[in-house]
């Protein structure tokens, strides 16, 4: 396992737990000698997550739209910035250019990422693990979501396995063991 895409908010939320989940994936990634490829920017849980990362010395990879450049938020400190035109060029890069894909909490952006990387993953044009970090219960309502679409036979099982959860950063060890 060589670089791990997360797909993040750009707020930092109040939960206490999210915040502290997103130093220690820095770290643990850093620690690995894992690259993180992000979304690029030095706010929210990005930027926490980008932050950890680079204070344990590990290398991190932004990867920018024009459209959220001009908000001026890009992170200035990381190892590598990939400019790219659109919102949907960043998710595909995010996605292709990763070895494994964890998602933390979030909003609209990063659910968009997810159901894509899910997607392509359901139609085999990727074969890599998605791992929802589902910290303090914060997807648990989404979780019994894709269990009532399996129950009422809207989605097959094997697709609803195609996402793997923990609850803990720690937890993602399989990803590098």
């Amino acid at each position: 396992m060589l670089r791990i895409s997360v797909f993040c908010g750009s707020q930092t939320g109040n939960d206490p737990l999210i915040i502290q989940q997103a130093k220690l994936l820095g770290s643990l990634l850093a620690a690995q000698g894992i690259e993180l490829v992000y979304g690029g920017t030095d706010i929210g849980i990005m930027g926490i997550l980008a932050d950890s990362a680079l204070a344990a010395g590990g290398k991190v990879e932004g990867v920018m739209p024009s459209l959220i450049e001009e908000k001026r938020i890009a992170h200035r400190h990381l190892t590598r910035m990939i400019q790219v035109s659109t919102l949907e060029e960043r998710k595909k890069k995010l996605i292709e250019q990763c070895d494994a894909i964890v998602v933390f909490p979030g909003s609209y952006g990063t659910m968009d990422e997810l159901f894509s990387a899910l997607v392509l993953k359901q139609l085999g044009k990727i074969n890599k693990p998605v791992v929802l970090l589902n910290a303090g219960g914060f997807y648990d309502p989404l979780l019994a979501q894709l269990d009532h679409m399996v129950k009422l036979g809207f989605m097959p099982e094997r697709f609803r396995s195609n996402l793997q959860v923990v609850n803990d950063c720690r937890e993602l060890h399989f990803l590098w063991d």
